[in-house]
């Protein structure tokens, strides 16, 4: 069955789902990818799509895992380990296949919108969803007896605070600033949801309250310690609308750092091993190239790497595959 890449890959943002795509940029005969052929890579490491082969797809995905992880783009080179040579922002991966193919793929993260999760009903909620939407961002506003017609410009809003801890996800970007009303109640839901972000609106003074009284509530003290009091980069007496820009700022620098994490939750590797032959990554769920040795399973990428161990297994020792990056 074909895949329409680019097709699965609109429906899969339109959903918010993040994957990777990876294309081929360039590639070396006889290696069975073809220059501008595309896979979508998802979360979970399954590919739609084709893009050389069992040699090369095991390295793909390993790398995707890692660019979905981490949000950002990468170029790799996957072929033999003696035309490996280090090239700056490349990813190299030697592989040890037959074919003696070589790929270069450009992999890059698609990724959803940052969500932007404002409490309560004040100006500082108002100025930071046209903020939030200025700069493309996904914008909820979560405001106790309020209704929508008291927050038009953003993309959802929830009229109850029990409602909030259901709404976020380790990517949410969630600021408090409930004007006093219920700034507790907020981060107590808030921190269970464990954020990318969260920030109180509230005076120095205000602040250290709050944040005692969680204390005394039990709330850890590494959980308090994520709660940035007052939100915002320090700029001075302000208005309530400049206290917004503050707070984006803050929120754009922390992502730039990579202190927020612009990645996506990605599955855990724990399927994948080694090939002790050729140092190639391999999932033991699927690959069908596995021996038992001396009351050990050992997997392979390939029959050829399979048959090179049985005949001397003494020589080889497990390794981790050496992909590097200059």
């Amino acid at each position: 069955m074909t895949v329409d890449v680019l097709s699965l890959a609109r429906e899969l943002s339109e959903r918010e789902e993040p994957f990777a795509l990876a294309t081929v940029v360039w590639r070396r005969g006889p290696s069975s990818g073809q220059q501008g052929a595309k896979a979508v890579i998802s979360k979970e490491g399954r590919v739609s799509g084709w893009l050389g082969g069992a040699c090369a797809e095991p390295a793909v995905v390993r790398e995707a895992m890692r660019c979905l992880a981490e949000g950002t783009p990468r170029l790799m080179f996957v072929g033999p380990a003696d035309e490996v040579e280090r090239r700056e922002g490349v990813v190299t991966v030697p592989i040890a296949c037959q074919s003696e193919g070589a790929l270069e793929i450009y992999l890059e993260p698609v990724l959803p919108k940052p969500e932007l999760v404002a409490v309560g009903r004040s100006p500082a909620v108002h100025a930071l969803v046209a903020i939030a939407s200025a700069l493309g961002w996904r914008t909820v506003v979560v405001d106790e007896g309020g209704s929508a017609a008291d927050h038009p410009d953003a993309d959802r809003v929830l009229t109850s605070i029990e409602r909030l801890e259901g709404e976020l996800s380790e990517r949410s970007l969630v600021v408090v600033a409930t004007q006093g009303n219920y700034d507790e109640t907020a981060l107590e839901h808030a921190l269970r949801a464990r954020p990318a972000y969260i920030g109180l609106v509230a005076s120095r003074r205000r602040a250290q309250f709050v944040l005692g009284y969680l204390r005394e509530r039990g709330v850890p003290e590494g959980d308090l310690r994520k709660v940035r009091a007052p939100a915002g980069l320090d700029l001075g007496k302000v208005a309530h609308d400049e206290i917004a820009v503050a707070i984006a700022a803050e929120i754009v620098r922390l992502r730039a750092a990579g202190e927020i994490s612009g990645g996506a939750r990605v599955a855990d590797p724990s399927e994948q091993v080694v090939d002790p032959v050729c140092g190639m990554t391999v999932d033991s769920g699927s690959s069908p190239h596995r021996v038992e040795h001396e009351g050990r399973t050992y997997w392979f990428c390939s029959a050829g790497c399979l048959e090179s161990f049985v005949a001397e297994p003494a020589q080889y020792e497990p390794a981790e595959p050496r992909p590097s990056r200059s």
